[in-house]
């Protein structure tokens, strides 16, 4: 038997799809293990650990590595495929990837301390530097899936909540700024759309390597979300200066990133919805 993190197990729990895996998972990691020539540690656990089960490993030859099988859902289905796009830069390397149990051999950060261990200032700068990299122009037969696949589950969940809504005339502009913005991406790029300061970690390879992408492709000012919205003390104290600084060093439209914050505050799946989000959105707006 494997050590499966009570988070892990919490985000399988009602969800059928997410239950057969939770199940077959001990059968998955115990191929990986033989498939790979794996010797396993204990599996990461903490408050980035929900959605996957990671541990770190060492093959025969004394190369370290993680293993990691994501569960199913749909923002991280196509992880090893850009990765792969990537080839290693700015994100961890994909080792090796199996398609039937989507188990992934990925490169080991060490010593792996998180980005969000450093000063705001510097987050910023490595996550600019990081969304610069990460922004390619998909090539042919990339085979990610487009942002409005992601933002149409989201929309259709909000809608679905509509009794839930505080105010009502607030959530309706988020959902027809979401339409607007994807209506007008002139040009699509690479996406890892979950990046922040808790999915960049030291290596040795390179100074900071982007773990945890959930790839799709769009406008690249949706990608510089994340980090903001994880920061939400400096976004609610500064929203203006706040974004202004994250899109200088990303290279990337301060108002359409503006814009895409003001909309994940209001039509992102609704457990996180909050009267202090409905304020922020309307400082946005």
């Amino acid at each position: 038997m494997i050590r499966v993190p009570e988070r892990v197990r919490s985000a399988c729990r009602g969800v059928p799809e997410r239950e057969h895996w939770l199940a077959a998972l001990p059968s998955a990691v115990a191929g990986a293990r033989a498939q790979w020539d794996l010797q396993l540690g204990p599996p990461f656990d903490g408050p980035e650990v929900s959605a996957a089960w990671v541990a770190p490993g060492t093959r025969a030859d004394g190369q370290a590595v993680v293993l990691k099988l994501g569960m199913p859902h749909l923002e991280g289905a196509d992880e090893a495929r850009g990765l792969a796009l990537w080839g290693g830069y700015p994100t961890v390397a994909l080792l090796a990837h199996d398609g039937d149990t989507g188990a992934m051999l990925l490169e080991r950060c060490e010593p792996g301390t998180p980005l969000r261990s450093r000063p705001m200032a510097e987050q910023d700068a490595v996550v600019g530097r990081a969304l610069r990299s990460l922004h390619r122009e998909p090539p042919p037969e990339h085979g990610l899936r487009s942002l409005d696949t992601m933002l149409a589950a989201w929309s259709a969940a909000t809608r679905r909540k509509e009794a839930r809504w505080r105010d009502a005339g607030l959530v309706r502009a988020g959902l027809e700024r979401c339409i607007d913005l994807l209506a007008t991406t002139r040009a699509p790029r690479l996406l890892a759309t979950d990046l922040h300061a808790g999915n960049v970690l030291a290596a040795r390879r390179a100074p900071w390597l982007v773990i945890d992408p959930k790839p799709f492709v769009g406008d690249p000012a949706y990608d510089a979300t994340q980090h903001l919205l994880n920061g939400l003390e400096r976004l609610r104290a500064d929203p203006s200066d706040s974004i202004a600084r994250v899109a200088d060093l990303a290279g990337l439209d301060a108002e359409r990133v503006r814009a895409w914050t003001f909309v994940r505050l209001l039509v992102e799946p609704p457990d996180g919805w909050s009267e202090a989000g409905d304020a922020l959105a309307r400082a946005l707006a």
